[in-house]
């Protein structure tokens, strides 16, 4: 017992504690009025992270006041200006900021005005290191970054001494015209004309005054290039007009555009109401009394006598929005300089910030924070909540003027700057984080590109055709379809049928027939039918009334036990002798057949599958073309045929073939275009399509690589030679394939083509429709082959040291997407995301 009250004693004794009988509830609270612990260390963030921080997340906020903003980054940094760490941090971060975060220019060129108040030698380093990046981006031709700097310079007019960034732009004006009198067609002397025009209301937009007269001067000279007549438009032109075409979508020029644009503005005092002025409310010394800025020259800037055109191409612009035939105004109209100000700037977002996709929807959707107030209508406004706005105040809907800025790179010809996929991502990721808003946009968009989907150029077609599908993917395959059952009924040669079928096909390589079916109305029932709802094609040869069909069962039983090819070619030879004595002119091509199609029975379980049997299989396949042109086309015939329900495997299937160089290139033309073209039906179909644009992508891309090879730096005298022959040797073989697509396609939209000649009375309207797709082709790869000259052109007159490792074109007909992005090749043919 004396043990017990010993051991309850002590200092955490239960009863005996402090000498009192409190419980154990009540001595813990009034422990807690005494707390003994020491305080917790509280983390003081270093200042130059605190001014990173807020410098790239400036703007970024609808509930911050941007004046306040500015005035603490600007307070921070000159107050430290003695610390080396925060000084270089601004500095860097700053122009870091003007390259890659177009909409923030404004916005850092605002904190550039409030440091200058207190510390103008800081404001001056900014212009010091500005220039010299200039300087730097002309020499090797970033005139991206060259537009965004001398706008950020723009910005900073009110600081800037004499006539500021005028002279500037005056000495890049005579470049643009040395270009242009050099050959009027010259692209970057167009692209030098729009970094003016695009730099000028900035100037203007800033504190700066009394520079009317220069702004007028510099719009005079540019006038004269701005609006002149270029025939290199009608090859870009998304609307391609004929005789008798609807002339309402005509594409403008972004250039002469602009130059419109900013005459409209000039005329009325230069309002540019859309352009955001953060540097309106800057105070001195704490008073609200207008800037008296401290001002500098601006350092020395050099434009090259000689300039580079850069790694990407120059060609001309032109205008494309989604949103142009609305009732009710969502984007800004043409006649308004905010049309081009605002698509400028999103579409260098886009392209710049190309490798995080999230980032880029992110801006998208802030939009309007970006941008002066009331120049949007709150976010996700719904379009019939429009008519009700007041006259007079915008009805510029934040996500409209964003998603068409999106397609306006998708469907930008020739090329867009980055793939494809990447527009896909950044839609698919804008209606994640913004469903509310962007889904009823997007719905819009698809609306008027399929009600014009006839009169728009074909390659566009096709690339609207594959975001669709891929976009569906990505939410549950769902769309109203009801909106166009009427078209359910039209003939296949109509464009809109054409793109329903083909949009079909398209979604079911990312899933698989029976879901789709269960996605559409029951008109459309019939488009997808049992045959595409197997998972594998049947093999024909089972069935005794095919010719052949007991030599073609035991091919499939040797393949499948990987018997020698000496046991093949017996049953082979067979089929051969037995053709030969019914008389068939090549009998290597029923032998062909049985093979081919053997291999694709095998193979029709997932892509790893078919590419085994295919590697297993090579050697015989390689030495079939070089005996007979006919049986090297009947491969790609037994693929298609084995593949019929599903087309878009077999073109998958053809691509491998031609990569294991079992078919040429001009196999793949000929069978497409020539052995198949009829009235030219064949031209309606999107897979035939995708085969032709991705053959005649591999063609042309091999060209390109051999060029940049031969414009290495410091490469051998005996290799350039060499890299020349081939040059030579593979053009004339592009050439030549160019021309066989030209003279079958010519054929179809004359309609001289012998199947159209023999019939022209007993379907009018059908041939006719035949006749505008083989225009529509012709016009496609006419423009090809135009962009691969001029771009080898333009290479060949390079100096060695300029070619650099240049890109290949992205194009879209070979790449490859799924519902959550890219993929090279799928393990199933069948089930959710697959694609071939």
């Amino acid at each position: 017992m004396g043990e017990f009250d010993r051991r309850n004693a002590g200092h955490r004794a239960g009863h005996n504690y402090n000498n009192n009988n409190n419980n154990r509830k009540r001595r813990f609270r009034e422990d807690d009025e005494f707390d003994r612990r020491p305080p917790r260390r509280q983390y003081q963030e270093p200042v130059h992270v605190k001014v990173r921080k807020q410098l790239l997340a400036i703007a970024e906020s609808p509930l911050k006041k941007i004046d306040e903003e500015v005035q603490e980054i600007a307070t921070i940094v000159a107050d430290n200006y003695e610390d080396e760490e925060i000084r270089g941090n601004f500095l860097e971060l700053a122009l870091q900021l003007v390259v890659e975060q177009a909409l923030k220019v404004p916005f850092v060129a605002a904190v550039v005005l409030a440091v200058n108040v207190r510390k103008p030698e800081l404001a001056y380093e900014v212009l010091i290191r500005s220039a010299t990046a200039l300087n730097k981006h002309f020499n090797v031709g970033a005139w991206r970054e060259v537009k965004l700097l001398l706008r950020f310079l723009g910005c900073l007019q009110a600081i800037l001494n004499d006539e500021g960034v005028f002279p500037v732009l005056e000495e890049l004006f005579s470049r643009a015209v040395d270009l242009q009198t050099a050959s009027s067609d010259d692209g970057l002397g167009l692209e030098i004309v729009k970094i003016i025009l695009l730099t000028i209301p900035y100037i203007m937009a800033s504190s700066a005054t009394g520079l009317e007269a220069f702004a007028s001067d510099l719009l005079d000279k540019t006038d004269i290039i701005a609006t002149a007549p270029r025939p290199l438009e009608a090859l870009v032109d998304p609307y391609p007009s004929s005789e008798g075409d609807d002339t309402s979508h005509q594409a403008q020029s972004i250039i002469s555009l602009l130059q419109r644009q900013l005459q409209i503005e000039a005329a009325q005092s230069w309002k540019l109401a859309c352009i955001p002025r953060p540097w309106r409310t800057l105070p001195i010394d704490g008073g609200v009394n207008p800037m008296v800025p401290t001002k500098h020259s601006l350092p020395s800037i050099i434009v090259p006598s000689s300039v580079s055109a850069g790694a990407r191409p120059q060609l001309p612009e032109m205008y494309f929005s989604v949103y142009a035939d609305q009732d009710v105004e969502t984007v800004p109209p043409t006649s308004n300089i905010a049309s081009s100000i605002l698509r400028d700037a999103l579409v260098d977002t886009i392209s710049i910030l190309d490798y995080n996709r999230n980032a880029t929807a992110k801006f998208l959707i802030d939009l309007d924070c970006y941008f002066a107030p009331e120049t949007f209508v709150k976010r996700a406004t719904p379009f019939d909540r429009l008519r009700e706005v007041d006259e007079g105040k915008s009805t510029w809907k934040p996500e409209d003027v964003a998603v068409d800025a999106v397609f306006s790179q998708l469907l930008q010809l020739p090329t867009p700057e980055h793939k494809l996929v990447y527009y896909h991502a950044v839609l698919t990721e804008s209606c994640k984080i913004a469903p509310a808003a962007i889904a009823p946009s997007l719905g819009r968009a698809i609306r008027f590109l399929y009600r014009n989907v006839d009169a728009m150029d074909l390659e566009l077609e096709y690339r609207f055709l594959d975001w669709f599908s891929h976009h569906l993917s990505n939410f549950g395959f769902t769309w109203k379809w009801t909106e166009w059952v009427d078209d359910v009924e039209l003939p296949l040669a109509n464009p809109k049928k054409a793109f329903i079928v083909g949009a079909l096909e398209k979604e079911i390589r990312l899933s698989f027939a029976q879901r789709i079916r269960g996605t559409l109305p029951k008109p459309y029932q019939a488009l997808i039918t049992e045959a595409k709802e197997k998972d594998t094609p049947d093999f024909k040869y089972n069935s005794d009334r095919t010719p052949y069909a007991p030599q073609a069962r035991e091919v499939l039983r040797l393949l499948r036990a990987k018997a020698s090819d000496s046991e093949i070619q017996v049953q082979l030879s067979s089929i051969e002798s037995e053709a030969s004595g019914l008389g068939i002119a090549e009998p290597l091509i029923p032998s062909t057949d049985a093979y081919m199609t053997a291999i694709c029975f095998i193979g029709s379980k997932s892509l790893s599958h078919v590419l085994s049997c295919i590697e297993r299989c090579k050697e015989r396949l390689l030495a079939l073309g070089p005996r007979s042109e006919a049986a090297r086309r009947q491969i790609i015939t037994s693929v298609m045929e084995y593949w019929s329900e599903k087309p878009g495997v077999g073109v998958n299937v053809v691509d491998k073939l031609l990569n294991y160089t079992i078919l040429t290139p001009l196999s793949v033309i000929n069978w497409a275009l020539t052995d198949n073209i009829g009235k030219g039906r064949v031209l309606t179909l999107a897979h035939i399509y995708e085969m032709v644009a991705s053959t005649m992508h591999k063609v042309t891309n091999r060209v390109r690589q051999i060029v940049i090879a031969r414009n290495q730096a410091e490469l051998p005298a005996e290799q350039k030679a060499m890299l020349d022959e081939t040059l030579e040797k593979e053009r004339s073989q592009m050439k030549d394939l160019f021309a066989t697509v030209e003279d079958s396609l010519t054929g179809v939209a004359s309609g001289v083509v012998d199947e159209m000649a023999e019939s022209r009375d007993q379907d009018t309207e059908g041939e006719a429709l035949l006749r505008i797709w083989g225009g529509k082709w012709l016009r496609v790869f006419r423009r090809k082959m135009a962009v691969e000259e001029s771009w080898i052109e333009g290479m060949l007159a390079k100096q060695p040291a300029e070619g650099g490792l240049l890109d290949a074109p992205d194009g879209g007909a070979d790449e490859t997407v799924e519902g959550n992005g890219i993929v090279e090749g799928q393990e199933k043919w069948g089930g959710d995301g697959d694609v071939l």
